[in-house]
């Protein structure tokens, strides 16, 4: 806290810089560049974010972001409901939706088992992966958690219990590279992983 600052300014650097990245000096910046905007623009973050807080909701059927019942991806008829993609997180639907090669709908796990982080099956939402590929429709679940020893390990986990309800299971082929996060990966590297998904034996 800077005590030639304000105790309002002093906040609002406080706040900034318990964002992920923003270190001291950056959190000063932004918290000068609001002061120096206009009423209007600063109060519009403000509702941006607090809207945000209150109409962002998990989808019903897949975990994902929505703001209704069910995503815009899950209400979608054109979609090809019969192909489930499994991600960790939200994030990851993002980056794959933005190759255009997606037509198929997702399923987010919000996380990957970790035992040591005290993160198993029952914390994700496995439960309700494999009550959507029991309902009936579904032939093919495409494995999209991260190439890393937590996302290999989710991945073969929900493998076993997928594969006694006849649907075939596949996986990103490895354009992605082993211990990267999809969320970072280039539009390139994922539609090359995309288009190259194997089948998990």
């Amino acid at each position: 806290m800077n005590p030639e600052y304000t105790e309002s300014l002093n906040k609002l650097i406080e706040e900034f810089g318990r964002l992920p990245g923003v270190g001291p000096k950056t959190a000063e910046r932004m918290a000068f560049h609001i002061l120096r905007t206009s009423a209007d623009e600063a109060m519009g973050l403000a509702k941006a974010i607090g809207d945000l807080k209150k109409n962002i909701r998990q989808c019903s059927i897949c975990f994902g972001l929505a703001e209704d019942e069910t995503c815009r991806i899950c209400s979608d008829s054109r979609r090809d409901h019969s192909v489930i993609c499994v991600v960790e997180q939200s994030k990851d639907v993002i980056s794959l939706e933005k190759t255009g090669l997606c037509k198929w709908v997702y399923h987010v796990l919000n996380g990957h088992i970790a035992p040591l982080e005290g993160i198993e099956p029952s914390d994700l939402t496995i439960d309700a992966l494999v009550r959507r590929v029991r309902a009936g429709s579904v032939t093919e679940v495409v494995m999209a958690t991260n190439p890393n020893i937590e996302g290999d390990g989710t991945t073969l986990y929900i493998s076993s219990l997928l594969r006694p309800l006849n649907v075939r299971v596949t996986r990103l082929a490895r354009g992605l590279a082993t211990g990267s996060s999809i969320e970072y990966a280039s539009g390139s590297m994922l539609a090359d992983a995309i288009q190259a998904r194997s089948r998990l034996e």
